[in-house]
Order: C-alpha cells, then structure tokens, then sequence
C-alpha cells in the first residue's frame, strides 16, 4: 500500500468526535424494529416457517440489510426507517392470522393448567430467542461497520472516537464483551443446577484453553498488519495490541473473581468496584494524561491504551454475566433480589427493564455537571463508558424481549420440553440465529473480507452506488455463509 494513500486512510478514521447518544439510539434501535416486523410476519403468516429462498432473503433484508441502510442511506433518518419498519408490523395486527397448519398445531397444542406449569418437566435454562435477536443483531452490526467505516457513505460520527465523545463503533467494541458475557453465564448456571462444587485449577485450565485461540488470531491480524503495510489507527490500542488480545485476557481475569468465595460481593457489584477502581487509578498520578499524550519509547507505553483499558472491558464483561445469571435462568436467580428486591416470579421483561433503570440512573449521575461530570472514553474504556455500554445494552435487551412477549406470548407455557424448543425455533430467525451461533467465526470472515476489499479496492474514493454495493454483497456473503453453517448444524468453536 503507497505510504500516501496509507496515510490517507488513517486520516479517514483519526481525530474524530462522534455524535449523540441519541442518534445512535435511533440507528441501533433499527435492529429491534427489523425484529418486530420479522415476528408479526411470522406469528401471523408462519412466513419463515417454509425456509425457502424468499423467505431466507426477507429474513437478510430484514435483519441484515435494514441494518447497513440505517449506517448509510438511512444514516440522516433512522426515525423515518424506523418507522418503515414499525408501520407494517403494526397493520399486520389487523390482517386475518393464517389458518393453522398441523405443523403449527403441533407447536402450539392445548395444554392443561396442570401441564401449563410442570416444572419438573423443563430444564433450568431455556432457550431465550430474544437473546439469540440481541446477539446476532448486534454482530451484524459490528460486521457492517467494520467495513463500512472504510468508505465515506458511512457518517464519520459514527467512527470511532480519538479519546473523548461516543459513536456507534465505540459502542459496538463494548456490546461485543457485554454479550459475550451475557452468554458466559449459562455454563455457571449449569454447574449450579447439577450441585457441581467450582474447581479453581480447572476453571484456569479451561479460561487459559478459551484464550489461546483469541492470542493466536490477535497474532495473525498483527503480524498481517505489519506485513501488508495494512493501514491502522495507533491510538485505538496501540503499536501492537488489537482486540483479539484484550478478549483474550477476559477469561483468566473471569476465573480469578469467579474463585472469590460466593460471600464477598455479588458479580456485578464486582464489576463496579473493578470499574470505580480503574477509574481511580486513571485519575491519579497524571494517569490519563500519560495514556493519551506519552511517547511510545517502549513495548509498554506503545500499547498503553490496550493494557490500561482490560479493566474497563473486564467490568463491561461480568456486568453481562451478571445480567446473564438474572433473566437467563427459568425463574430469577437471587441476585436480583438481593440488589433490587425483585422477587424470582417476575418475568424477565421487568428485570432487564430494572437493570436498564439501574444502569441509566448510574451514567446520569456520572456524567452530569452537577453530579461527577465525568466525559465518555472508549479509549480509556472509563467508568462513564462501562456505564453507557451497560445502560445500552439492558436498553436494547429490553426491546427485543418486549417484542417476544407481545408476538410469542405462549413461547414458556408449553406441555414439555419439546414442544418448548420448538416453539423457540419457530419463534427465531435463522439469520440472525446463525450470525449469533457461529458469532466469533463469523467475525473473523468479516474481518478477512474487510482485509481483501481494503487492498483491492480504493474504498475512499468509491461513490456512493459502488460503495453500498460492495457492503450489500459483503453483508450477503456473511449471510449466506453463516446460514448454511446452522442448517447444516455447524458450530466453529475457538
């Protein structure tokens, strides 16, 4: 790549300042209501129930491509979008629902009140495709804009951040680890749901072997770099840090507070703390000034941004895991009631409605001039930036979880376990299941996708005909490729 045009791009997505929050509300609340639609079409009109091709590419331009057309055409009007989306969904309320076929009827079969509620009959953790909707709405929107950041369609308030302001990129970093931290609270469930008794040395072992393959992809995409003379922003991490390493540092640190006995603090209190604390530290001793403004005459301080923002992501982490343990069980775990007062039969729409409630109140407090008045840094990964990332994603929970419970309101009253799984399938869409299935190994083709058209293409001078085409065509490879991945019941583990 010349040295000019490597400048060039690095020019493209330095010194930037964001927007609003509430723009990137409106942007990102396209995904839900792309979900809303998807649902009224298929509890009315069992449209997805037949996957065949129409239905797979309503499902992409749902759920895929409504995403990219908020990020670019739509980027000036995501109210109008959204709308668009919201409109039909709600006249299809209107519409006759489609007469019930024997398969339907077979999901959805006429229990008795005892059978209604036979516990004994259902596992801990059931399926939750609201979750399923969060997590690949969110990677589709991570893998769009990994690309489309490249080319000038893409607002450049939506980049990321140099230090101080918040964008839609910045917020996609943090609700990649929350979400992974959301999920990361099933295998704890289960442990506690057989009576397992936690193995410090074997929780390590087990958090060392899920690093390795995240330090290894943080080595190619690094020595790829280099080598190609690919075009990166310095002050994002570092000199040689990426964000495959600071995933990869999250499972240890998870281990060592998970063997913390029980006692000491509930997860999220946890998560606080860590948080309060890196805040500390950034506030004292010329801390921030050091990260932002040092020379980089070593290995350290050429990767400082990476290495002091582990905490802030750590926090970010557990607060997901500590939602996790609250809406991902059957009935409430106990950390709800120990933090809110909630009692465990309060359905999982009012507990993330709370923990949204908590989380907001917490970011208000924290960045207001009459209270800490402290400035959003995803550079720093700060306490005000752990907190928005947290308020976001409860917020944004909240909406795909209200829309399973006004469209699928009999999807946890079945007869068993079996007819429950399939009335969760028939609830989900495969798009986005499949974005969410394969989320890590879907990431990586983007990331090596985005690599390939970066030095094939002079994406800073591609119009914008030629530039929406491309991301059409990238956002359908994906599609495709991770669809086909879960019909084939497909899973990249790394």
């Amino acid at each position: 790549m010349a040295q000019s045009y490597k400048s060039l791009k690095e020019n493209f997505v330095s010194n930037l300042s964001g927007g609003s929050i509430s723009e990137i509300n409106y942007v990102t609340a396209v995904a839900p209501a792309a979900v809303l639609l998807w649902s009224a079409l298929q509890s009315s009109q069992d449209f997805f129930t037949e996957y065949g091709l129409i239905a797979f590419l309503t499902d992409h331009l749902l759920n895929v491509v409504a995403i990219l057309a908020a990020t670019t055409i739509y980027s000036s009007a995501p109210v109008a979008l959204n709308l668009l989306l919201i409109l039909p969904a709600i006249l299809l309320c209107f519409f006759p629902s489609k007469p019930r076929t024997r398969q339907k009827r077979s999901v959805y079969p006429t229990a008795t009140n005892g059978q209604l509620h036979g516990q004994n009959k259902f596992g801990p953790l059931p399926e939750r495709p609201f979750i399923t909707h969060y997590r690949g709405s969110m990677m589709v929107i991570t893998c769009v804009a990994i690309l489309a950041v490249d080319f000038k369609v893409f607002p450049r308030r939506f980049a990321k951040v140099e230090t101080w302001g918040t964008s839609l990129m910045d917020m996609g970093v943090g609700s990649f680890v929350f979400s992974a931290g959301l999920v990361s609270a099933r295998p704890v469930l289960k442990a506690r749901a057989a009576g397992e008794i936690s193995n410090v040395a074997a929780s390590f072992k087990s958090a060392i072997r899920h690093s390795l393959p995240l330090l290894a992809l943080g080595l190619i995409r690094l020595y790829s770099v280099k080598g190609l003379d690919y075009a990166e922003h310095v002050s994002e991490y570092g000199v040689h840090w990426n964000f495959f390493f600071t995933l990869a540092f999250l499972p240890p640190s998870v281990a060592f507070i998970q063997a913390l006995p029980n006692w000491v603090l509930s997860v999220d209190m946890i998560a606080l703390l860590v948080s309060c604390i890196h805040q500390m530290i950034l506030d004292s001793n010329s801390v921030t000034a050091y990260i932002l403004t040092a020379p980089r005459n070593d290995l350290f301080s050429q990767n400082r941004e990476g290495l002091f923002s582990i905490l802030g992501y750590l926090s970010i982490f557990l607060v997901g895991q500590a939602v996790g343990l609250d809406v991902l069980p059957r009935t409430g775990s106990n950390l709800s009631k120990f933090i809110f007062g909630l009692e465990s039969n309060w359905s999982p729409l009012t507990r993330l409605a709370t923990w949204s409630v908590w989380f907001s109140v917490l970011l208000f407090l924290a960045t207001s001039y009459s209270a800490l008045g402290l400035q959003v840094s995803r550079r720093l990964a700060n306490f005000p930036y752990v907190l928005w990332v947290c308020a976001f994603n409860c917020a944004q929970l909240v909406l795909f979880c209200a829309v399973e419970t006004l469209l699928f309101p009999e999807l946890y009253s079945a007869a068993d376990q079996r007819i429950e799984k399939q009335r969760c399938k028939h609830a989900t869409s495969q798009v986005l299941g499949a974005f969410n299935r394969n989320g890590l190994a879907v990431f990586l083709l983007a990331n090596l996708l985005t690599g390939l058209i970066n030095l094939s293409t002079d994406t800073l001078r591609a119009g914008q005909g030629r530039a929406i085409g491309t991301l059409f065509i990238y956002a359908t490879v994906l599609s495709i490729i991770g669809t086909s991945l879960s019909r084939n019941n497909l899973s990249i583990r790394m």
